[in-house]
């Protein structure tokens, strides 16, 4: 009898070491945590999913669109609020196919259609680091969303239509940094969530994609080689920067942009910014860019009489400014975008310099809302958008009207 019960007992340690040793196996190395932190970062996952600094990833961010708003959920591993009891077969399929533990289907609001062609591998690199953060306890707010838009079942026949799950496939014609750039740019970094223009339904419009797309009341650029309004006059070395500092000899961040250099690009490795560099570079325009009317003799002399006046200063009579402090206005891409709803926004309410660590001086441009009548922005858009060779639509009173009631 005594040595059955030995041998049980040995039995049971045997079972006990090799539970033990599984759950230890299972527990994420601190490398892949470490690496799932960089993708969390590529992905700029804290800039939807943090309402309160404090409580990083715990959610209840709102998210406006064109059919009304949502609410990013908890991504911290609380098990009642969060997604602490999710196992990791309901993660991988949350965030490659929109679908919830529970069957329920996510709005694409949510980039599942970028993330699709995320590997597995990265997707449970992420999962493993967001099980490393501090729980909290914040339950998701419903959508509010316009009839018949909250209906989530309707995102079957959405996804049906427009949703192609799959990988990113690789270009063998092309090197490794184009195609480390293409796997960040159209899956995890979701460039096209905001520069991609949409559909009546919110989806891409895939033929346009990265040509430029308005963006709660901002307008996100042409990313595409357009000579005028796209990234043909950069450089892959003016995009790095860019992505790294928030300026560069061409341009400066603002609006939503300046939030993802701060959160997410400027802190991504010097390879992954320059393979996003080097893909970018390489896209050929999606569209043909607008055939431009110039403004007439009298809208251009008001327009420089209100320049003379209130930009000279900084950005000296031709424009030039003062590269990487005031930026400069001549061959100024974002300034000779289609949609002039971010030169708009900077004019109405200011702008304040990205800091970055690459880039920690401010620099600041005061808000002319207040001062300056509709006719007299429209004008002195007009101005900066058609001088020293640009070329851009022209903008009217009626416009600048419809900037000034929209929130930033």
């Amino acid at each position: 009898m005594r040595t059955i019960l030995a041998g049980l007992a040995l039995v049971g340690l045997a079972l006990c070491s090799a539970v033990t040793s599984a759950a230890l196996a299972s527990e994420p190395s601190p490398e892949l945590i470490a690496y799932g932190k960089v993708l969390v970062e590529a992905g700029d996952c804290a800039g939807c999913h943090t309402a309160d600094p404090a409580k990083p990833f715990a959610g209840g961010k709102r998210i406006d669109t064109p059919f009304g708003a949502i609410y990013a959920p908890n991504l911290t591993p609380d098990r009642d609020t969060g997604i602490g009891s999710w196992t990791d077969a309901d993660f991988t399929r949350a965030v490659r196919t929109g679908v919830a533990p529970d069957g329920s289907n996510y709005y694409p609001a949510f980039p599942y259609p970028y993330f699709t062609r995320m590997t597995k591998d990265d997707t449970l690199a992420i999962r493993a680091y967001l099980g490393t953060l501090a729980a909290v306890t914040s339950r998701n707010k419903p959508p509010e969303l316009r009839w018949p838009f909250g209906y989530r079942g309707l995102m079957r026949i959405w996804n049906m239509v427009y949703f192609k799950p799959g990988l990113f496939e690789p270009d063998q014609s092309q090197s490794a940094a184009w195609n480390r750039g293409g796997y960040l740019v159209t899956g995890l970094g979701h460039c096209g969530a905001c520069h991609t223009p949409k559909n009546y339904f919110g989806a891409d419009k895939q033929a346009q994609a990265l040509s430029g797309n308005k963006v709660g009341g901002w307008y996100a650029p042409r990313l595409d080689g357009a000579p005028r309004a796209g990234l043909k006059s950069w450089s892959v070395e003016d995009i790095t920067e860019y992505l790294q500092s928030g300026r560069n000899a061409r341009s400066h961040a603002g609006g939503l942009m300046a939030e993802v250099v701060v959160n997410s690009t400027s802190k991504m490795s010097d390879a992954d910014v320059r393979a996003i560099a080097v893909y970018l570079k390489g896209l050929p325009p999606a569209r043909r860019e607008t055939i431009v009317t110039p403004p007439d003799d009298a809208e251009m002399k008001a327009g420089q009489a209100v320049y003379a006046k209130l930009c000279i200063a900084c950005h000296e009579a031709d424009g030039s400014g003062a590269p990487r402090i005031y930026p400069p206005l001549p061959g100024n891409a974002l300034l000779q975008s289609v949609n002039p709803s971010s030169t708009l926004r900077i004019i109405l309410d200011g702008a304040q310099t990205v800091t970055t660590r690459r880039a920690p001086n401010t620099g600041e441009m005061p808000a002319y809302g207040k001062q300056l009548s509709d006719e007299e922005i429209a004008a002195v858009t007009n101005y900066i958008r058609n001088s020293w060779g640009n070329a851009a639509p022209l903008v009217t009173a009626s416009q600048v009207a419809k900037a000034r009631r929209q929130e930033p």
